[in-house]
């Protein structure tokens, strides 16, 4: 299997120069652990029964490393050698990592069954274990685990989740994947087909815009964090939220275009993230 490497595109930085020197291998460790299982369940050709075998695979190797004393690595040693050193380094929560293996098995499910979520109870219960498991991990590292601060974690990251949602349908749905609840669509008179129907465009725009408002409204609950995260990290947390809140900025001026092509963060919306994020 050929991984993606870490220099691909991405809206939020990942273990940049403004994380703590002591914590960029761990965090790069989690990073390449969460993006090469979600190439086992979304990339190449494979069919559904491969890619959960796959990533029961991944998963059998993530026991491995979390074990005392870990096991040695199979197929994935880029992979589980630089986890097994950060999870025996900073007990790094297992539960966590199984959860984000939950998450992609029920992508790979959905996607083989053509369902999407019946209502927002559901993809927010999809958030619990796709993103916020990844926020909670950083918060480990640094060393914060006060309740208010996980919930704002939890806020911030099931919001990022939500604005990659909004932001990539023109690529989920001719794949399969659809994200938009099923109990919205229908408020607003929407099949999913009708989703890619030009005719249908101005009920598909009002349908985006509630979508770009509810994931503005979570991730401004949780920006409380950047207060809570200590030194260099409480900055680069500043500019997480401020390129998520920027990319729903795009998506809400696309309206229903978002449907057809794919916003995303410019080298010229650099000056305009610092100066939001030095007055948050």
């Amino acid at each position: 299997m050929q991984h993606r490497p870490i220099s691909h595109y991405e809206n939020f930085p990942v273990a940049s120069w403004l994380c703590p020197p002591r914590l960029r291998a761990p965090i790069a460790a989690i990073y390449h652990f969460a993006r090469a299982a979600d190439d086992l369940a979304d990339e190449g050709d494979a069919n559904p029964i491969q890619r959960l075998a796959d990533v029961q695979a991944y998963r059998t190797e993530l026991e491995a490393a979390c074990a005392k004393p870990a096991s040695p690595t199979g197929r994935w040693p880029e992979v589980f050698i630089p986890l097994r050193h950060a999870v025996s380094t900073h007990a790094l929560p297992a539960a966590l990592l199984h959860a984000l293996l939950d998450a992609f098995v029920q992508d790979i499910e959905k996607t083989r069954d053509g369902t999407g979520y019946a209502d927002e109870a559901g993809l927010m219960d999809y958030c619990r274990r796709s993103a916020n498991p990844v926020g909670r991990l950083l918060l480990h590292l640094y060393g914060v685990d006060d309740a208010q601060s996980l919930a704002w974690s939890d806020a911030i990251c099931s919001a990022l989740q939500l604005t990659n949602f909004w932001q990539d349908p023109s690529r989920d749905l001719p794949r399969g994947r659809c994200y938009f609840a099923l109990d919205n669509c229908a408020r607003w008179g929407l099949t999913l087909a009708d989703l890619r129907n030009p005719a249908q465009a101005h009920r598909a725009n009002g349908l985006i815009a509630e979508c770009a408002a509810s994931a503005r409204q979570r991730m401004q609950s949780g920006a409380p964090l950047v207060h809570r995260v200590p030194g260099r990290a409480g900055w680069e947390l500043r500019l997480v939220v401020q390129g998520g809140l920027r990319i729903l900025d795009k998506v809400q001026a696309l309206q229903g275009r978002v449907l057809h092509e794919r916003p995303r963060l410019r080298a010229w919306d650099a000056p305009l993230l610092l100066w939001r994020a030095v007055w948050m």
